[in-house]
């Protein structure tokens, strides 16, 4: 950007660049106070209003955070690693591991909310996905909310055809060691393909809610398909990610 063009930026667009660029460099390092509203207002001789905008694009773009009564600070990023193909892999949930440990390490993660219906409508989508013969069929359905360090970063909604899953601890809030991929394996249904197909977007006002997102940022949308040996669908996972808290991670052969 030329000098010409950074003079037409609005004020608080290019205090917002230095003040970035002070971000990147590890001259403000994560959890630091960034300068306040009075400290701008005096450095750059602008007005509050413009100062505040300055903060306020940091914000949206999650490079920092607002602390009631304490000002504003770097956010501390310590991602979740999401390994996508180790976690999936028969050695993790046919050795009851749970397919989340591969992305947490030593981390404490909660499921803090969690609502299992056994035999719900399948709809439309589902329905289709799944291979089932009408909309109607029932589905077995489970929602839960995971917390990492005290902070919402996942929610999860399962389906999976009832036939399969009843009888089963999968109707259960807790589904046992290897969770359900290791239920359905136990009934010969254990899935040995998934497709994952992945989006982003901004979050709905509920999902922000959720998630405890802040301003600006963004849910990472994956879908993930769980299918048999011969070929049946066994479950539809629709997963909910705070984008801030992730890193996806692919590591494949050539």
């Amino acid at each position: 950007m030329t000098d010409q063009e950074s003079g037409r930026r609005p004020k608080y667009q290019r205090i917002a660049d230095e003040l970035r660029t002070a971000i990147q460099s590890g001259t403000f390092a994560p959890g630091d106070r960034l300068p306040g509203e009075n400290d701008l207002m005096s450095t750059y001789d602008v007005a509050r209003m413009t100062a505040r905008q300055a903060l306020s694009v940091l914000r949206d773009e999650g490079l920092a955070e607002a602390r009631r009564g304490a000002g504003v600070f770097v956010r501390s990023f310590r991602p979740v690693r999401r390994r996508g193909i180790p976690r999936l892999g028969r050695d993790q949930w046919g050795n009851g591991r749970s397919v989340w440990s591969a992305d947490i390490e030593d981390r404490a993660l909660v499921v803090d909310q969690i609502e299992v219906t056994p035999a719900a409508p399948a709809g439309p989508r589902v329905a289709g996905i799944l291979g089932l013969g009408s909309p109607d069929e029932p589905v077995c359905v489970r929602s839960r909310r995971f917390v990492l360090d005290g902070k919402p970063v996942l929610v999860s909604v399962s389906y999976l055809p009832a036939a399969l899953a009843a009888g089963t601890a999968v109707t259960e809030p807790d589904t046992g060691p290897g969770g359900t991929y290791a239920r359905l394996a136990e009934r010969g249904h254990g899935p040995v393909r998934f497709r994952e197909e992945i989006r982003c977007r901004m979050p709905t006002a509920e999902e922000s809610a959720r998630l405890a997102l802040g301003p600006g940022t963004p849910v990472i949308l994956i879908s993930r398909t769980a299918v048999t040996e011969a070929g049946a669908a066994v479950e539809f996972n629709e997963m909910t990610l705070d984008s801030a808290s992730y890193v996806l991670e692919y590591d494949f052969d050539a």
